[in-house]
């Protein structure tokens, strides 16, 4: 009796903290990640699995030192740059990051336009419909409504894994291409080197970190329950890893098999898929692109809207009223009014934006995690849970790593 009653004090203590890991990282799975790892499947086939496991172990390493801070200071990141480095960096850094997410905003607003195109409703009906949804779901709900809505929305996720098993893939060929050392002819071509820093920005994106340490502090997650949500980010972060391998394994399958190398969107993928993996596939891929957009349309403001107004020492929380914190509802109101506003725009360049929003998410990565490390290693900030070795190489080792591809890519863009 004594050990049925552990394991469900141990069950009630996951429940308790589970979300803010597994909303992050799903939600990374958005429009734009969708259409930068259908694109990487349709024009690279398997070749760019390679990145999955890289991406993935940076994934699990970031999140969880901004799940760790935020449990134990009780403070956004926002507000930690402010009171460490002052004013003026927390100001330039959330210029970068308000004009890399609404790049982003509007991504997701073009994937709900696109998964209804698909269905013959026009983007004129479904935009506006879906940013009242996301706005009527967050200004009248209150931090628990909301977590459970968005739980439930991450579950929606598997619709992919189960188009990429039914797009047949070689799977031996891809296991290969996920194991095997890449080749290094593609790092002096502009294409494979954008893709590449593409996907580690749409899969690390610099929003994650402000919305998952201020996701953590509205939770009341504590130090002492720190181990719980520890698991919440590891198991949220692999999730999101199988999903996108699936997708960039579903478009190599079936698109770059056929030769089909230039698709736009994600829905241009779920449009390709039907003819060569089946009806069913097709229906997934683009039910899965609607809910992943949505979702996101509705986590990318908040994350904006909480970071700023941390970095200027304003009100914030889904769990106070529109009067108590007007900035953080009116920043969240404006960044989705014009996110769809410029979706409605005759003949705008929304691919460009979508795929330029992740190659500037992985621009701006390094940028952020500098100030994720000195604050996580400052010894009077966290007292014993101070980064390990480990941590710090993997984390310093992916920062370097993306401002070196990044020269390298202007480099080769140079050149062409």
């Amino acid at each position: 009796m004594s050990l049925l009653k552990s394991w469900r004090v141990r069950i009630a203590l996951v429940l308790a903290v589970v979300g803010p890991g597994f909303i992050t990282a799903s939600v990374d799975n958005d429009a734009g990640g969708i259409a930068t790892y259908s694109v990487a499947g349709a024009q690279f086939g398997y070749t760019l699995l390679w990145t999955m496991i890289p991406i993935t172990v940076a994934l699990v390493v970031i999140q969880e030192m901004s799940s760790r801070m935020g449990a134990v200071t009780g403070k956004g990141l926002s507000d930690l740059i402010r009171e460490e480095f002052g004013f003026r960096a927390t100001f330039l850094l959330m210029i970068a990051l308000v004009v890399t997410n609404f790049g982003n905003v509007v991504s997701e607003f073009a994937g709900v336009a696109s998964s209804f195109e698909l269905f013959g409703v026009s983007k004129y009906i479904v935009v506006p419909v879906a940013a009242f949804i996301v706005w009527g779901i967050v200004v009248h709900g209150t931090y628990s409504t909301v977590e459970k809505v968005f739980l439930s929305a991450s579950g929606f996720y598997v619709a992919y894994i189960v188009s990429g098993v039914l797009a047949h893939p070689d799977w031996k060929a891809a296991a290969l291409s996920t194991l095997t050392r890449p080749e290094s002819i593609g790092f002096r071509n502009y294409g494979y080197l954008s893709m590449v820093i593409g996907l580690a920005g749409t899969t690390i994106a610099p929003w994650m970190q402000f919305y998952l340490q201020a996701s953590i502090v509205e939770k009341g997650v504590t130090a002492r329950q720190y181990s719980t949500s520890r698991l919440d980010v590891i198991v949220g972060c692999l999730f999101a890893a199988i999903v996108a391998w699936f997708i960039v394994v579903a478009c190599a399958a079936t698109l770059h098999s056929a030769g089909k190398f230039n698709i736009e969107t994600g829905a241009d993928a779920a449009q390709a898929l039907r003819p060569l993996a089946g009806d069913y596939a097709y229906l997934l891929f683009a039910a899965g692109l609607f809910n992943a957009s949505l979702f996101a349309a509705s986590i990318l403001p908040i994350s904006t809207a909480y970071a700023v107004c941390e970095g200027l020492g304003l009100e914030s929380g889904l769990d106070k009223r529109f009067e108590e914190a007007p900035a953080f509802y009116w920043l969240y109101t404006a960044l989705i009014v014009f996110g769809a506003g410029v979706v409605l725009v005759p003949h705008f360049p929304l691919f460009r934006v979508m795929v330029l929003s992740q190659v500037a998410n992985g621009v701006l990565l390094p940028f952020v995690l500098v100030f994720v490390l000195l604050l996580i290693n400052d010894a009077e900030l966290m007292g014993k849970h101070i980064n390990s070795r480990w941590y710090n190489v993997v984390s310093w080792v992916t920062a370097g790593t993306m401002i070196v591809l990044t020269i390298a890519m202007v480099i080769a863009q140079a050149r062409e």
